[in-house]
């Protein structure tokens, strides 16, 4: 690419062009987003329609708004005739709403018809993703007419490795691998050798879900229905992969106390940022008062042993971790579907029960720290130990059900972790340490 890009600093376009062509259409995508932006659009306008349209779809949303903000409408046509469907929609998804009605005109009734209806599903639904570029079957042909139709209109499908079954109202029958085509005898019908145990999606139906499914069955494309089993499109594995990186990402953000967003991060401004960090740490600073409040109550215990102050941070720190722990498993567990409402008293069992041997490991390594090689009292000792001991084994049981009550009241279970269930515990740890020291200690 170095080549390349000293040919286009020397506006030797032609040469470039060539030498791009022989490229992928995903490195040269990459390679567009690198230069600067006036040169990436005097090379993309350079370069040959067919390709081209095949880089402006693997470019960032970014990169493709500037394009398309800078090229003529036909250019803009062009470009969308050669894309495929649900590519046309995530791009147009991305852009204003002006641009949108300026693109829906200057396309013909049946394509605008088509565009509409996609854009008009929910915005994380099976049918916002999906695509038409699919091959259909009649299970009345047999095996020869049915290998001659996908050559036929193969050819500008997304994907041809599963063909669909449908009748005449055009509602899913069952689906035929095109590996089983070939190696089947040419007049045996295709009716009997489809599969008609068919996993299939709704066209309103949550893309998580969705993703859940690919993962489950292992999948490579889905036929999406209507509310009357009609086949109205496909989804294909590459979709579902991007699905599963804005979900990951999205709980990621949402456990660190961010509000998602799907702007790379590079690429996002300062202020925005901000905006998306400073609700949350609003929230958990205002929360933590609750923390200071439980210390202030206790100012009298802490001057008559003031050396019980020194173990707070230690305390705190261990339930905060120890809850963490437990609401990460918990949520990645519902995120991949292996966890969910019915299976609460499960997880608490679990929980407690991993909550006494961790707590009582760090508590006996405690015991001994603090007894025999810091030489603290031993009543002292104990009251900080079986703090220990109880606040974890609180927080791994809190760490384990907060992400459950989240989902049972259909919230993020995300949410539920890192910052929030640390303040959470900190309280907790905080009351269970003075309580125990005040009944070992008669203050």
């Amino acid at each position: 690419m170095k080549v390349i890009l000293k040919l286009i600093e020397n506006n030797r376009y032609k040469e470039a062009r060539s030498r791009l062509t022989q490229k992928n259409v995903v490195d040269v995508a990459y390679f567009l987003e690198e230069i600067p932006r006036k040169k990436s659009l005097v090379v993309f306008r350079i370069l040959p329609k067919d390709f081209g349209a095949e880089v402006f779809s693997y470019m960032s949303r970014e990169q493709q708004k500037y394009i398309a903000e800078n090229i003529t409408d036909k250019e803009i046509q062009l470009i969308l005739n050669k894309l495929l469907i649900d590519d046309t929609v995530d791009f147009l998804e991305e852009m204003p709403a002006n641009f949108v009605k300026k693109v829906l005109r200057n396309t013909d009734y049946n394509t605008r018809k088509l565009l509409n209806q996609f854009l008009s599903y929910p915005e994380y639904s099976s049918g916002s993703i999906m695509t038409i570029e699919y091959v259909d079957l009649k299970k009345e042909m047999n095996v020869e007419q049915a290998l001659e139709h996908v050559k036929m209109t193969g050819i500008d499908k997304e994907t041809i490795d599963t063909c669909y079954v449908i009748d005449n109202n055009r509602r899913l029958e069952g689906i035929v691998p095109l590996r089983r085509l070939v190696l089947s005898e040419h007049d045996a019908l295709v009716e009997e050798i489809m599969d008609r145990n068919i996993i299939y999606t709704h066209t309103f139906e949550d893309q998580e879900d969705v993703a859940t499914k690919f993962k489950k069955y292992d999948l490579i494309s889905m036929p999406v229905v209507d509310r009357e089993n009609r086949l109205v499109g496909i989804i294909t594995i590459d979709d579902i992969l991007d699905i599963i990186e804005e979900e990951a990402t999205e709980d990621f953000q949402r456990m660190a106390g961010i509000e998602p967003t799907e702007e790379e991060y590079l690429k996002t401004s300062i202020l925005t940022l901000s905006k998306h960090r400073v609700t949350w740490l609003l929230i958990l600073m205002i929360s933590a008062t609750f923390t200071g409040n439980i210390i202030k109550q206790y100012e009298d215990v802490l001057q008559s042993a003031v050396l019980l102050a020194a173990f707070i941070p230690m305390l705190m720190d261990t339930g905060g971790n120890a809850g963490s722990q437990s609401s990460t498993l918990v949520i990645r567990g519902i995120a991949l579907g292996e966890i969910d409402i019915k299976d609460t008293g499960k997880i608490i069992i679990k929980e407690f029960l991993v909550g006494i041997i961790v707590g009582a490991v760090l508590t006996l390594v405690n015991f001994l720290r603090l007894y025999f090689l810091e030489k603290v009292s031993f009543l002292i000792s104990v009251a900080v130990c079986v703090s220990l001991f109880v606040t974890i084994l609180l927080a791994k049981v809190v760490g384990g059900v907060l992400p459950i009550i989240a989902k049972r009241f259909e919230v993020d279970p995300a949410i539920m972790a890192g910052p929030l269930i640390t303040t959470i515990v900190d309280a907790v740890a905080l009351m269970v340490y003075f309580y125990i020291a005040t009944t070992l200690l008669n203050l």
